[in-house]
């Protein structure tokens, strides 16, 4: 990798990141305001309100990285569309498996309800993100060789 390849995915990580904020916060705000209007402690709705959150989160990823980050290589076509989506589904199951598993082990050490959904929920949204990262950079919006054209 060269310098200027490690240069441009510096800048990428950069923007990824900070466009991941903007997704933690649509994704926590969504998870907190349903808990908020229905607090619950079932597992089955609380990974019901954190598959909507990450929806609304993803969708927010979506719009931004193919605008900022990766519109070098984001074409827009329905083979990318499809690669998205399938990372998505993947980084989703990532996600509540993570937050699941986090929400349980925080709730068996007596963790009060409104930290223990956040703090797992942080360590979902961290596992999913770096996932992300890699499958669009290297699968949904991977670089497409050059071609040497001659006229």
């Amino acid at each position: 990798m060269g310098n200027n390849e490690k240069s441009k995915t510096s800048i990428q990580t950069l923007q990824f990141t900070i466009i991941g904020l903007s997704n933690a916060a649509v994704d926590i705000g969504s998870l907190n305001l349903l808990l908020l209007l229905h607090p619950t402690n079932q597992n089955l709705t609380l990974t019901t309100f954190n598959t909507i959150a990450y929806c609304l989160a993803v969708s927010n990823s979506y719009l931004w990285n193919s605008m900022i980050t990766f519109r070098h290589t984001a074409r827009g076509n329905s083979k990318q569309r499809f690669g998205f989506f399938l990372q998505a589904l993947f980084s989703l199951l990532i996600n509540n498996g993570v937050f699941l598993l986090f929400n349980f082990l925080f709730q068996f050490i007596g963790m009060p309800a409104w930290i223990r959904h956040n703090s797992a929920k942080a360590a979902a949204m961290f596992a999913s993100f770096t996932a992300s990262f890699f499958m669009m950079k290297y699968f949904v919006f991977k670089e497409q060789p050059r071609r040497n054209s001659r006229f």
